[in-house]
């Protein structure tokens, strides 16, 4: 029976055209190695990239803890010795902290100095680019500070290379819901998509022959109902204000927060500011059910959406007229084709990646050769609340010469201000909607892909946004929302007309997830049908410089191609792109990159001990995904494909072997060698499953 073993698990035993025909990396046979084994449930951090890290000697699992519990513990733990004052650390004088005594922070420096980890090899990245480090004593290199704790603007670096921050006042007047979004309101009341909509909703009906009871609820096709007519809630700001005054992502406990993800304290509902603020909804009653559920052929529209669209896209002249337009408010719009456009042709466009396309990652990314950048998802109901952790995924660094920010919203109004707040707040260049979104939380909202089966909504959304601001609106969906039932063919060639510059195609399905390669035939049958005012780009599955050429050769249509994953598991692909070559980089180079981006994390998170860990958190996220790259010279096959499962194999050195390593454990490992030791009790597992290509996970 051992000497079957081989067989079964394979790879030395079969000719790389079978490897390949199993979606199995060929690595060159004098490289393989068994796959190790490890128990998992005495090592902590020996946990395989699909994230099931076990507890230690033990199978409890510890309850979550509720945000009150946690910002409890953060508040204790301030007024510990290692919790400095931020004030006192950078200059190491008590007198500078403006609070004195009623500070929450403790002033005792020298039990903060017999309690602090020790120094961290290397240098304090902002010795490196001779500024004042601005956590003085604080820092884990203050052993490399040339004057110890610096003078001057500590604050200066940052605010030279990063934009897009939220002010402090703006963020009150959200949470207060003061902010008055002039133009987003007149520009909805224009297309009928506020206050009276309602109204003008029940008088088609009846025109079109459907009685609509005056105590019938309006809803959607998810049955999620209006908001009653005397409601007057306000939206409950769970926003908090960092007491260390960074505006960046930040961890709570152990974990990471997702990006995608909204408050629970929201619920399966987003709130608006006011009931009239409600983009109206398809109404539904006993006796028009039938009517609301006879669905026209594929991407087609029923008879009561025909009706909803009416209402949505035809003001009325009395609204038109009431209009007040201010003369610094700019909302006579001008003409779409004269707004400022993009040019996304030829270009390499770093596509928003949830949790790992954070700052540093994208500065990386900007160094090998990407052109364009995005920032993460960031929910519209979280940066209308002033939530600082969602506003830090819209932070731009100096070097990304050409930036957008990607929102996602389920309604006109909601994505409608949120692009007129962006637009006052931020600098940038696009704003991308995202129509494509599959995690359930977002979907369940009615956002995300969740969109693709509400086009008249879509309309209303990019009609919304565009008719707002200047900046140029783009959208990113996917094929469809069910497998078989594509149909962005038949929304595209209005794309356009609604105020898109731009779309991106997904080549998958929201309930195909990753299970499946991009279905690029159809991105193709799309981008033939584009109108020529709006831009395509593909997007899926593109992991070298061929499949790009690929692209682009059968499809001239296509303005650009979005690079995902790819750029995840290897950054240099943009590199390679550009260069047009297939780059066997070695391990000293792949560490180096590493480096680069602990360099860029340390200046963007902190290098005091808590800006640290956030940069070696978000490490090990990224880490969980570049251990499926295979070097070029290990491989019988190139290029590597991105749905291929690299087996086990010994690298050309130690470090490009622990590079390969698909244990967290050995992740940990490298963190240590650019990060120092990790603390104690350090766990990690992977927020997502960077290997979901060899999982069907259907929605």
């Amino acid at each position: 029976m051992g000497d079957d073993s081989p067989a079964e698990t394979g790879p030395p035993q079969r000719t790389p055209e079978e490897l390949v025909a199993k979606s199995i990396a060929p690595v060159k046979k004098q490289f393989l190695r068994p796959a190790p084994i490890r128990p998992g449930s005495k090592d902590q951090n020996d946990a395989v990239s699909e994230g099931n890290a076990k507890p230690p000697q033990s199978s409890v699992v510890k309850e979550k803890k509720s945000k009150r519990q946690l910002k409890r513990e953060r508040r204790e733990a301030q007024k510990l010795p290692l919790g400095i004052c931020p004030e006192v650390a950078k200059r190491g004088d008590v007198t500078r902290c403006p609070y004195k005594d009623q500070c929450r922070y403790s002033h005792d420096i020298e039990a903060f100095k017999a309690q602090k980890p020790e120094d961290i090899e290397g240098e304090c990245p902002f010795m490196a680019v001779d500024e004042p480090c601005p956590y003085g004593l604080s820092c884990r290199f203050l052993g490399t500070h040339k004057d110890g704790v610096a003078d001057g603007d500590v604050n200066a670096h940052r605010r030279s290379s990063e934009m897009n921050g939220l002010s402090k006042n703006v963020q009150k007047l959200l949470w207060k819901d003061k902010v008055k979004f002039t133009k987003a309101d007149a520009k909805l009341k224009a297309l009928g998509l506020m206050g009276h909509a309602k109204s003008k909703l029940n008088a088609l009906l009846k025109e079109n022959g459907l009685d609509v009871s005056k105590n019938s609820d309006v809803t959607d096709r998810n049955d999620c109902s209006e908001f009653p007519s005397n409601t007057d809630d306000k939206v409950e700001s769970n926003a908090e204000i960092k007491e260390d005054g960074r505006a960046d992502e930040t961890f709570q406990s152990d974990e990471m927060e997702l990006s995608a993800e909204v408050k629970e304290e929201g619920g399966a509902n987003e709130k608006f500011p006011s009931e009239e603020s409600r983009p109206s909804k398809k109404a539904r009653c006993e006796s028009e059910e039938e009517f609301v559920c006879g669905e026209a052929d594929d991407g087609g529209e029923s008879a009561l959406e025909k009706v909803v669209g009416q209402s949505c896209t035809q003001p009325e002249p009395e609204s038109a007229a009431n209009v007040e337009f201010s003369e610094n408010d700019k909302s006579l719009k001008t003409h779409p084709r004269e707004k400022k456009l993009i040019d996304f042709r030829e270009k390499l466009y770093l596509a928003p990646l949830t949790t790992v396309g954070n700052l540093p990652f994208r500065r990386v990314c900007k160094g090998l050769g990407a052109d364009i950048t995005c920032g993460e998802m960031a929910m519209c109901t979280n940066l209308l609340q002033g939530q600082a952790s969602e506003w830090a995924l819209l932070r731009r660094h100096s070097s990304e010469d050409l930036f957008g920010v990607q929102i996602c919203g389920s309604y006109p109004d909601t994505v409608a201000r949120t692009v007129e707040l962006i637009e006052q707040e931020c600098t940038v260049d696009f704003i991308d909607i995202n129509m494509g979104c599959p995690i359930d939380i977002v979907v369940n909202k009615g956002a995300g892909s969740a969109l693709l089966t509400k086009p008249m909504r879509m309309k209303g959304i990019v009609q919304a946004a565009s008719g707002t601001v200047d900046i140029p609106i783009t959208i990113k969906v996917r094929t469809a929302y069910f497998e078989g039932k594509n149909r962005i063919d038949s929304l595209i060639a209005d794309m356009g007309n609604w105020g898109a510059t731009a779309v991106t195609i997904h080549g998958r399905s929201r309930q195909q997830r990753y299970s499946k390669l991009a279905d690029w035939e159809y991105v193709y049958q799309c981008a033939k049908k584009a109108p020529g005012s709006l831009q395509v780009l593909g997007n899926g599955d593109i992991f070298s410089y061929v499949d790009w050429n690929k692209h682009k050769v059968e499809c001239p249509e296509l303005s650009s191609c979005m690079i995902a994953r790819g750029a995840l598991i290897k950054p240099w692909i943009v590199t390679e792109i550009k260069e047009q070559r297939h780059w066997d980089i070695t391990s000293g180079e792949r560490f180096n990159i590493l480096k680069d981006y602990v360099r860029c994390g340390l200046e963007h998170w902190g290098s005091d001990t808590k800006g640290v860990e956030t940069t070696r958190r978000f490490l090990l996220e990224w880490l969980s995904y570049t251990c499926r790259y295979v070097p070029v010279g290990l491989l019988d096959v190139i290029p590597q494909r991105l749905s291929w499962r690299p087996p086990s194999y010994f690298g050309r050195d130690d470090l490009e072997t622990l590079m390969g390593s698909d244990s967290a454990a050995d992740w940990v490992r490298l963190s240590e060698m650019l990060l120092g030791k990790v603390p104690d009790g350090f766990t990690f597992a992977p927020k997502h499953k960077s290997n979901a290509y060899d999982r069907a996970e259907n929605g």
